[in-house]
Protein backbone atom coordinates (compact mmCIF):
# COMPACT_ATOMS: atom_id res chain seq x y z
CA UNK A 1 0.00 0.00 0.00
CA UNK A 2 1.38 3.38 -1.02
CA UNK A 3 0.58 6.48 1.03
CA UNK A 4 1.10 10.10 0.03
CA UNK A 5 0.69 13.19 2.19
CA UNK A 6 0.49 16.74 0.81
CA UNK A 7 0.35 19.79 3.10
CA UNK A 8 -0.39 23.29 1.82
CA UNK A 9 -1.45 26.67 3.15
CA UNK A 10 -4.48 28.44 1.77
CA UNK A 11 -5.40 32.04 2.54
CA UNK A 12 -9.13 32.48 2.17
CA UNK A 13 -12.12 34.24 3.69
CA UNK A 14 -15.52 32.93 4.72
CA UNK A 15 -18.57 33.71 6.77
CA UNK A 16 -20.76 31.11 8.43
CA UNK A 17 -24.50 30.82 8.89
CA UNK A 18 -25.65 29.37 12.20
CA UNK A 19 -29.21 28.01 11.92
CA UNK A 20 -29.74 27.57 15.66
CA UNK A 21 -28.48 31.05 16.52
CA UNK A 22 -30.35 32.59 13.59
CA UNK A 23 -27.33 34.72 12.81
CA UNK A 24 -24.29 34.82 10.59
CA UNK A 25 -20.66 35.09 11.56
CA UNK A 26 -19.18 38.09 9.76
CA UNK A 27 -16.76 37.69 6.86
CA UNK A 28 -13.22 37.01 8.07
CA UNK A 29 -10.11 35.25 6.81
CA UNK A 30 -7.74 32.49 7.82
CA UNK A 31 -4.45 31.03 6.70
CA UNK A 32 -5.76 27.48 6.57
CA UNK A 33 -3.33 24.57 6.76
CA UNK A 34 -4.64 21.66 4.70
CA UNK A 35 -3.18 18.16 4.76
CA UNK A 36 -4.38 15.70 2.11
CA UNK A 37 -3.78 11.97 2.66
CA UNK A 38 -3.96 9.55 -0.29
CA UNK A 39 -3.42 5.81 -0.53
CA UNK A 40 -3.55 3.10 -3.12
CA UNK A 41 -2.08 -0.20 -4.23
CA UNK A 42 -1.02 0.79 -7.74
CA UNK A 43 1.22 3.49 -9.17
CA UNK A 44 0.65 5.04 -12.58
CA UNK A 45 3.04 4.65 -15.53
CA UNK A 46 5.18 7.48 -14.11
CA UNK A 47 5.55 5.78 -10.74
CA UNK A 48 3.10 8.11 -8.96
CA UNK A 49 0.05 7.43 -6.84
CA UNK A 50 -1.00 11.08 -7.19
CA UNK A 51 0.74 14.09 -8.62
CA UNK A 52 1.47 16.74 -5.97
CA UNK A 53 1.02 19.46 -8.60
CA UNK A 54 -2.43 18.09 -9.47
CA UNK A 55 -3.47 18.33 -5.80
CA UNK A 56 -2.10 21.88 -5.71
CA UNK A 57 -4.14 22.85 -8.80
CA UNK A 58 -7.37 21.24 -7.59
CA UNK A 59 -7.25 22.70 -4.10
CA UNK A 60 -4.74 25.51 -3.55
CA UNK A 61 -5.06 27.21 -6.92
CA UNK A 62 -8.87 27.07 -6.76
CA UNK A 63 -9.34 28.28 -3.16
CA UNK A 64 -6.32 30.47 -2.36
CA UNK A 65 -7.16 34.17 -1.85
CA UNK A 66 -10.81 33.47 -2.54
CA UNK A 67 -14.09 33.86 -0.71
CA UNK A 68 -15.15 30.32 0.19
CA UNK A 69 -18.80 31.39 0.25
CA UNK A 70 -18.54 32.27 -3.45
CA UNK A 71 -16.44 29.24 -4.44
CA UNK A 72 -18.28 26.44 -2.61
CA UNK A 73 -21.97 25.43 -2.72
CA UNK A 74 -22.35 24.95 1.05
CA UNK A 75 -21.83 26.65 4.40
CA UNK A 76 -18.00 26.72 4.40
CA UNK A 77 -17.32 25.34 7.87
CA UNK A 78 -13.98 23.70 8.49
CA UNK A 79 -15.72 20.31 8.58
CA UNK A 80 -17.48 20.86 5.25
CA UNK A 81 -14.27 22.15 3.70
CA UNK A 82 -12.39 18.99 4.76
CA UNK A 83 -15.05 16.75 3.16
CA UNK A 84 -15.14 18.76 -0.07
CA UNK A 85 -11.33 18.64 -0.44
CA UNK A 86 -11.34 14.87 0.09
CA UNK A 87 -13.90 14.49 -2.71
CA UNK A 88 -11.76 16.53 -5.15
CA UNK A 89 -8.55 14.48 -4.96
CA UNK A 90 -8.17 10.99 -6.44
CA UNK A 91 -7.17 8.31 -3.92
CA UNK A 92 -7.81 10.70 -1.03
CA UNK A 93 -9.07 9.03 2.13
CA UNK A 94 -8.45 11.73 4.75
CA UNK A 95 -8.12 15.50 4.96
CA UNK A 96 -7.06 17.57 7.96
CA UNK A 97 -7.91 21.28 7.95
CA UNK A 98 -6.51 23.67 10.53
CA UNK A 99 -8.42 26.94 10.53
CA UNK A 100 -6.26 28.56 13.21
CA UNK A 101 -4.36 27.48 16.30
CA UNK A 102 -6.70 25.26 18.30
CA UNK A 103 -9.41 24.92 15.60
CA UNK A 104 -9.05 21.84 13.43
CA UNK A 105 -11.32 19.37 11.65
CA UNK A 106 -10.69 16.11 9.84
CA UNK A 107 -12.70 14.13 7.35
CA UNK A 108 -12.15 10.46 6.51
CA UNK A 109 -13.91 8.84 3.59
CA UNK A 110 -15.94 5.76 4.40
CA UNK A 111 -13.96 3.19 2.43
CA UNK A 112 -16.47 0.44 3.34
CA UNK A 113 -19.17 1.94 1.11
CA UNK A 114 -19.41 0.70 -2.46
Amino acid sequence: MYKVKKTMEISASHSLHFSKAGADEPMHGHNWTVTVWCRGRELDEDGLLVDFLDIEKRIHDYLDHGNLNDLLPFNPSTENLARWICEQVPHCYRVDVKECEGNEASYEADTNQA
